[in-house]
């Protein structure tokens, strides 16, 4: 089966509610657990993410890629400069980056998340997304490209992939930066 990987712009808002159901994948977050800082997270909810997700598609530029396979949106992931993830940035967090700088530098990008439609889980979306989402940093200026995976899942099917696969990122060429949490590496590719 081909995939396609396009940039979310907002003609694809319906593709991309779509594939997130109605309950905006992972309970709801619609992707905005980066972009919201603790309080915002706890005072919010679904309809006020989906909302949120929503203003800053429409805004743009492109906050991430959809993978699509016979015209359905079949995977999701979010990517762009550092700073439009602000809670990624966190010194508290394992994605810290390595220079505090690097959290204002718009040529330092950051793969956050991924969402990947159920039926087509352990069928190497994610990798498409991340071959995907080298190509489109490039294309957009990006120097770095960086992601803080998880090793070790017991299913490849698993919602707690929702930062991705270590493996996934090393086939791409990534390399390891540091492991602040065990099993939680900060990986890195220069571009």
């Amino acid at each position: 089966m081909s995939t396609t990987v396009v940039p979310l712009t907002p003609e694809r808002w319906a593709d991309f509610e779509d594939l997130f159901g109605k309950q905006g994948a992972c309970y709801g977050c619609w992707c905005t657990h980066f972009r919201l800082t603790p309080a915002e997270r706890r005072a919010s909810d679904r309809e006020r993410n989906k909302d949120h997700i929503k203003a800053r598609i429409e805004a743009g530029p492109p906050p991430g890629l959809l993978a699509f396979e016979d015209g359905k949106a079949v995977g999701w992931m979010q990517i762009g400069p550092r700073a439009d993830v602000p809670e990624w940035n966190n010194q508290g967090r394992g994605s810290a980056p390595v220079d505090p700088a690097d959290a204002g530098d718009a040529s330092v990008w950051a793969i956050s998340c991924f969402f990947i439609r159920v039926k087509a889980r352990g069928r190497g979306i994610t990798h498409r997304l991340v071959d995907g989402g080298i190509a489109f940093a490039r294309e957009n200026g990006a120097r770095l490209l960086e992601a803080c995976p998880i090793d070790l899942s017991r299913d490849s099917r698993s919602i707690g992939l929702f930062v991705g696969s270590s493996r996934v990122f090393e086939k791409a060429g990534f390399e390891r930066l540091l492991e602040r949490k065990p099993g939680r590496p900060l990986m890195r590719l220069v571009l």
